[in-house]
């Protein structure tokens, strides 16, 4: 079957990735690899990070909870410095953006497909991706449609906005468990 249309993740594929500035804050509070993420895996799809990502509550919340669930595990981490990181590491990737410039000339239909949040100021998104909307014909987030990867009702969402059925769709994302469900479609 013919691929029509690209549907990407952003931080990771598009952005710079949020999982190298919790990787280096992580070594800078002295705890093993992948700590911090192993409590936002364990603690989905309850646990502050995924009600984060599913627009469920605000940054302020977030940063309260996520640092109780953290220190349920043994973490004392300051989530407003963490998420501050992952925010500077986000910046666009040149060589994606052009990649995503030459599909679309090319003919395919283009979409972005992100867990994210709302910042805690008002309506703006937390990863720069306001400059971004205008390079993909779908903008879905998390954030907005109370839905989060891997859920597979979110990429099932993506196929309806691009209008185009997941056979023709290639899924583009940094975690290889957010690619299960899309694999599987």
């Amino acid at each position: 079957m013919p691929r029509n249309a690209v549907l990407f993740d952003l931080g990771g594929v598009v952005l710079g990735s949020p999982l190298h500035a919790i990787r280096d804050y992580e070594r800078e509070l002295g705890f093993a690899r992948n700590a911090i993420n192993l409590v936002a895996a364990r603690t989905a799809p309850h646990g502050a990070w995924s009600r984060l990502e599913r627009g469920e509550i605000d940054m302020e919340t977030f940063y309260a909870a996520f640092e109780a669930d953290c220190l349920e595990a043994g973490l004392a981490i300051d989530a407003r410095r963490m998420m501050q990181r992952m925010s500077e590491a986000s910046a666009p990737r040149p060589d994606m953006l052009a990649a995503i410039d030459r599909l679309r000339a090319a003919g395919f239909k283009v979409g972005a497909l992100t867990n994210n949040w709302a910042h805690a100021e008002g309506d703006g998104r937390s990863d720069g991706t306001r400059v971004l909307r205008d390079r993909f014909d779908v903008f879905i987030e998390s954030s907005v449609e109370g839905l989060r990867k891997p859920d597979p009702a979110i990429y099932e969402l993506a196929c309806r906005r691009l209008q185009t059925p997941t056979a023709e769709v290639v899924f583009l994302d940094d975690i290889g468990g957010n690619l299960k469900p899309a694999r599987a479609m």
